[in-house]
């Protein structure tokens, strides 16, 4: 078994950037007994998985591809095995394996190179646009483009925490984002939303990222960083364009969060199953005063507890029956008590695109959640 693996995963980093999945597929068949090796890859919606070989249509919510996704567990159905490409709580996608493994430990093998795959494709896609372009079931907006770009990821999973944010309208967001990094025990977070419309959005939440970016490498302290980011908008557009933020630094082990509030998007605590908004102290937007003075404030996590952060684009969005509001944004996140972060941001932002309906959104939404599981957990050996 060990052998194997070791000449899969060796092929897996041999094989050419755009050329992974085909080396992998070629590989498996033989000593697998394989007839088909489809590689499904989610869209930026979240609606769709998609084949990359094009052998089978789509999958969507429902079928055994997307329970595999949703539950990232193994699902064999008509003779066929469905494994999750997920790294580090990142979900790819899926790999399907035909026909399906008779012995468990040829499945446990799949489900090993399914995660050898996907830190694959991740380091591959730096060098050919192949996984990216089959990911979209339609184009994206140029600013869509810069922002995907910009994200870190779509989710992640370590012993400690469980992460995921997502986007909408997916394949014409404008200036909503969402970064993440975790280091030394310390998890930092940031939901932003720049002000307009289209490129300059996309353009202006650009710079807001990459200055505090630039700050947290530089190990400068949250208040700092956003006095920094600030300062960067600021220059460039002398207060005639800004961007709303709000900044988060979670302590792993105590559970302490930092907070700088800069403005519209909002935070939600469920606990205990009861959820409530924590009320903050605001501050100006990135960028709308120079030399703006931010404060730190705080408040601390329990283990199992969830936060909820949302851009104005959730609970400001408009149908014909009125605003979405507050009180439904709190009544949904108390639902997604039992779905995985990933689940729950697009079980979110799929009532929100029931609530409105035919109708497109005024304005981006954003939405990412953060579980916090503990320093017991976070004590346990990292799986990778």
């Amino acid at each position: 078994m060990i052998d194997r693996l070791l000449v899969l995963r060796r092929i897996l980093t041999d094989a050419a950037a755009d050329a992974v999945p085909d080396r992998l597929a070629e590989a498996l068949a033989a000593p697998f007994g394989l007839t088909r090796t489809e590689l499904y890859l989610v869209d930026y919606r979240l609606a769709a998985l998609v084949p990359l070989f094009g052998e089978v249509a789509r999958t969507h919510p429902g079928d055994p591809a997307w329970r595999c996704f949703d539950h990232q567990n193994p699902v064999n159905e008509k003779g066929v095995m469905f494994v999750p490409v997920s790294s580090r709580g990142d979900r790819l996608g899926v790999l399907a394996c035909e026909p399906a493994p008779d012995s468990p430990e040829a499945a446990a093998e799949l489900a090993e190179v399914a995660v050898a795959l996907a830190h694959e494709l991740q380091a591959a896609a730096a060098g050919t646009d192949r996984y990216q372009g089959a990911a979209r079931t339609r184009r994206l907006t140029l600013a869509a483009e810069m922002q995907w770009e910009l994200l870190p990821g779509r989710s992640r999973i370590r012993p400690a925490f469980g992460l995921a944010g997502q986007l909408e309208p997916s394949y014409n967001v404008r200036g909503d984002s969402f970064d993440w990094a975790d280091q030394e025990g310390r998890l930092t977070l940031s939901v932003l939303n720049g002000m307009g419309e289209g490129v300059s959005a996309a353009l202006l939440s650009s710079l807001a990222t990459f200055a505090l970016r630039n700050a947290r490498r530089a190990g400068i302290p949250l208040a700092d960083q956003a006095a920094l980011a600030d300062q960067a908008v600021y220059a460039e557009h002398r207060g005639h364009a800004h961007v709303s933020a709000l900044l988060l630094e979670l302590d792993l082990t105590s559970g302490e969060v930092l907070v700088v509030d800069a403005g519209s998007p909002r935070l939600l605590l469920l606990r205990d199953g009861t959820v409530q908004e924590l009320k903050l102290r605001k501050e100006f937007p990135l960028g709308m005063f120079d030399e703006t003075d931010y404060q730190v404030q705080s408040f601390r996590l329990q283990p199992g507890d969830r936060l909820m952060l949302a851009s104005d684009g959730v609970y400001e969005a408009l149908a014909a029956s009125g605003r979405y509001g507050d009180a439904a944004l709190a009544r949904f996140v108390r639902r997604t008590k039992a779905l995985a972060p990933l689940q729950a941001v697009r079980s979110l932002l799929g009532d929100l695109r029931a609530f409105v309906g035919d109708a497109d959104l005024d304005d981006d939404a954003v939405a990412v959640c953060l579980d916090f599981h503990g320093m017991e957990k976070a004590a346990t050996p990292d799986p990778g």
